[in-house]
C-alpha cells in the first residue's frame, strides 16, 4: 500500500520503485486481525535489502504465524531522506504505509559494519529514540541479529536485545514472550530481564563494563540473575527448518535477482581470516530432495529462471552431483540456469561443470585468497597452484573465457612476493588459456583480480592481529597494479579508507557508542557508499569523543586481553583459536572437519559434520 504521504514526491526521486510496496508475494494483512507487528528493518537500500535471503526467511517466517504481520523498512535514499524530513514524513513500513512508530517490534539485520550508522538514522528518521534507555513502555522493541551480531558493543547502547547466532526459532519465542509479558502487564524492564533468560538472547543494559586506564577492558559484569555467558542458538536439523515457498517479487532490478537456495550452514575448511566459517559450525546440509522440492516451488511462485545455491562452499555440499542432476531433470526443460557462487578451486570438475552450463553461462568465481603457496598455508586455504590450473582448464575446454579471482592483502606475515605473487598466478591462469588447445578459437580470455584488504575479525584465529595502515594498503595495491603487464588481467581492489573504518567497529567496544550517536547527529550514514562515505570527518568525530581509531585497528591484542565479544560462545573455544593463530605463524595447515576432528570446540551441538564419521562407523 503507497504512503500517501510520499506519494506526490515519488516522481521527484531516483527509483521511486523502492517505495511503493504492493509488490508480487508481499503480504498484507488486516490490523485488526494481528496482535504482533514487526517491522524488519534492513540499514541499506531496497536494492541491497531485497537481495538479503535472511529476510527472505523471516519475513516469510514471521507472516505465517496468524498474529503476526512483519512488514518490510529499508534505509530511503538521500534524496528522499531529504523530502522525508523537510515534509515531516516518518519512516514507513512498505506493506501498510504505516509509520515504524505503531510497531510493536523494530528488528535490524546487521549484516555490515559501515550500516550502523544507518541504524541510528532509521530510528531518528522514525521519530524513535535511538538510546534504549529513553524508550520505555512495551512497544518499539529495537531487536537486532545477524553476523556482526558476534561483537554488538559498538551499537549496544541502541539495540534493547540482540539475537546471537540463528534466528528462526529464537525470534518467534521473544515475540511470543513480549505477548505473554504484554498480557500481563509487565514491564519493559521485567520483559528485557525475562528475554536474557532465553539461550542466545543478549540484553546488553543488563551488563556493566569496565575499562583499564590503557583502554582495555577491565571487566563484563553481569546484573543480578542474568548468564554470565550467552551461547549462540543453533538449529541442526535443516530439512525441518523454515524455508518460503514464495519470495517477494521486486518491483525494481535488485542486487541479486534470482531465486536464492540455501543447501547447508557452516563450512568444514578453517580459512583463518573467515569469520563466517567460524560462526557458523558446524556444517548442517539440507537432503538434495528438500533443497529440490523447494527451489522448484520457488521458481513456481516467483518466475524466476535462475537458482543461485547459497552456502559458504557450494562444492562441499556432499552430494553435490546427486544434487545437480536432479535439478537438471525439470530445469532445463523449464529453462532455469543453476549457479554456485561459492565454488572453491579444488572442487570443480567436468561433471559439475556440464551441469552448469545446460541452460546458459557466465563468467566463473574462484578464490584463492592469496598468490603463493606459503601464504595460503598462512590463512588454511587448502589449495594449490596446481589445483587452480587444472580447474581453469576444465572450464577453458568447457567453453569458459571469462575467470575472477578474489585474493586478500595485508594478511599476517605477508610480504612483497606474497602480493605481487597475485598477479603472478593472475598471469599463469592467462597462459593456461592460450596453452589449451580445446579452447574457444578466436576470443580471448578476459581475468579480472580482485584485492580486499584483510580486516582481523572476531572469532577468528586472527582476532588478536594488527590491521595494515591505510598507506601499506596503498602502496601493496600499486605495487600489484604495476606488476600486471597485460590487458587480458583486470584489476580492481578495495578501498583501504573504508577498510580501516570497518575495521574500527569490527573490534570496537561500547565507548564507540557515543562515536556513531555522534557522527549521525553531524549527518554521517549511508558509509559503505562511496559517495557518502569520508574518513576524513570520521577521524575528527573519534578524535573529539576522546578515542582514537588506531587503538581498535593498529594494536596487536595480547592473548590474555578480555575482548568486547568474550562473553559471547559461538561454539569454537578461545584455546582453537590460539591453536589455530600458533600454526598460521609455522605455515602449517589444518585438515579440514572431514579429514579430521580439530577439537574446535562445535562438537558440542551433537550434530553435523562432527558426527558424520561416526555415524558411518556404527555397524
Amino acid at each position: 500500500m503507497i504512503n500517501k504521504k510520499i506519494e506526490p514526491y515519488l516522481l521527484k526521486v531516483q527509483k521511486p520503485g523502492r517505495y511503493v510496496g504492493g509488490e508480487i508475494n508481499s503480504v498484507v494483512k488486516d490490523k485488526d486481525d494481528v496482535d504482533i507487528r514487526f517491522a524488519f528493518c534492513f540499514p541499506d537500500t531496497y536494492e541491497i535489502g531485497m537481495s538479503h535471503l535472511g529476510m527472505k526467511i523471516l519475513y516469510s517466517q514471521f507472516n505465517s504465524v496468524p498474529y503476526i504481520w512483519c512488514e518490510r523498512v529499508f534505509a530511503p535514499w538521500l534524496d528522499m531522506e531529504k523530502i522525508m524530513i523537510s515534509k515531516n514524513i516518518p519512516l514507513w513500513g512498505l506493506e501498510s504505509g504505516d509509520p515504524i512508530t505503531d510497531f510493536d517490534f523494530i528488528g535490524f539485520t546487521l549484516q555490515y559494519e559501515l550500516s550502523f550508522t544507518n541504524i541510528l538514522q532509521m530510528l531518528k528518521l522514525a521519530d524513535i529514540p535511538v538510546r534504549s534507555c529513553d524508550r520505555h513502555d512495551m512497544k518499539q522493541i529495537v531487536v537486532a541479529g545477524g553476523p556482526c551480531a558476534c561483537n554488538p558493543e559498538p551499537i549496544a547502547d541502541f539495540i534493547d536485545l540482540f539475537f546471537i547466532g540463528e534466528g528462526e526459532e529464537i525470534d518467534l519465542e521473544v515475540i511470543e514472550l513480549f505477548r505473554k509479558c504484554r498480557d500481563e502487564g509487565k514491564t519493559r524492564e521485567e520483559f528485557l530481564f525475562l528475554c536474557a533468560q532465553i539461550e542466545g538472547v543478549y540484553v546488553p543494559s543488563l551488563y556493566d563494563v569496565e575499562y583499564n586506564k590503557d583502554g582495555t577492558i577491565k571487566s563484563l559484569t553481569p546484573k543480578d540473575g542474568v548468564p554470565p555467558r550467552i551461547h549462540k542458538r543453533i538449529i541442526m536439523k535443516m530439512d525441518e527448518v523454515f524455508y518460503p515457498e514464495k519470495f517477494v517479487v521486486p518491483m525494481i532490478e535488485i542486487v541479486h535477482d534470482r531465486v536464492v537456495q540455501e543447501i547447508f550452514r557452516g563450512c568444514i575448511r578453517g580459512c583463518r581470516f573467515c569469520q563466517a566459517g567460524f560462526l557458523n559450525r558446524p556444517v548442517r546440509e539440507k537432503s538434495p530432495e528438500t533443497i529440490d522440492r523447494q527451489c522448484h516451488t520457488l521458481c513456481k511462485y516467483t518466475g524466476y529462471d535462475e537458482i543461485s545455491l547459497s552456502s559458504l562452499s557450494s562444492s562441499d555440499y556432499t552430494k553435490i552431483r546427486e544434487l545437480l542432476e536432479q535439478l537438471t531433470e525439470w530445469s532445463v526443460d523449464e529453462n532455469v540456469s543453476l549457479s554456485l557462487p561459492s565454488m572453491r578451486v579444488d572442487g570443480f570438475d567436468e561433471e559439475i561443470l556440464s551441469k552448469l552450463k545446460t541452460v546458459r553461462k557466465s563468467g566463473l568465481t574462484f578464490a584463492p585468497e592469496a598468490g603463493t603457496q606459503r601464504m595460503r598455508n598462512v590463512i588454511n586455504k587448502n589449495v594449490t597452484e596446481e589445483e587452480l590450473m587444472q580447474t581453469c582448464s576444465v572450464a577453458f575446454s568447457g567453453g569458459w573465457t571469462a575467470v575472477k579471482l578474489y585474493f586478500m592483502i595485508g594478511l599476517p606475515t605477508e610480504t612483497y612476493d606474497d602480493v605481487l605473487g597475485i598477479g603472478t598466478l593472475a598471469q599463469k591462469v592467462v597462459d593456461c588459456y592460450y596453452k589449451n588447445e580445446n579452447r574457444q578459437k578466436g576470443k580471448q580470455v578476459k581475468v579480472t583480480i580482485s584485492t580486499s584488504s584483510f580486516i582481523p575479525k572476531p572469532f577468528t584465529p586472527f582476532q588478536w592481529e594488527p590491521q595494515d595502515s591505510i598507506e601499506e594498503i596503498h602502496n601493496k595495491q600499486m605495487a600489484l597494479r604495476n606488476h600486471i603487464t597485460t590487458r587480458k588481467i583486470t584489476y580492481n581492489y578495495h578501498e583501504a579508507n573504508v577498510s580501516y573504518l570497518e575495521g574500527v567497529f569490527a573490534r570496537g567496544d561500547r565507548r564507540l557508542c557515543s562515536v556513531i550517536e555522534e557522527a549521525v547527529n553531524r549527518g554521517l550514514h549511508f558509509d559503505g557508499w562511496d559517495e557518502c562515505f569520508d574518513l576524513e570527518k570520521w577521524l575528527e568525530v573519534i578524535k573529539d569523543c576522546g578515542l582514537d581509531p588506531d587503538f581498535y585497528v593498529r594494536r596487536r591484542r595480547s592473548f590474555d586481553e578480555i575482548l568486547p565479544w568474550d562473553h559471547l560462545d559461538y561454539g569454537v573455544t578461545k584455546d582453537f583459536l590460539l591453536r589455530e593463530c600458533g600454526q598460521a605463524y609455522k605455515n602449517t595447515t589444518t585438515p579440514n572437519c572431514r579429514e579430521k576432528c580439530s577439537a574446535c570446540g562445535a562438537a558440542k551441538y551433537g550434530g553435523g559434520v562432527c558426527y558424520e564419521k561416526r555415524k558411518s562407523l556404527v555397524p
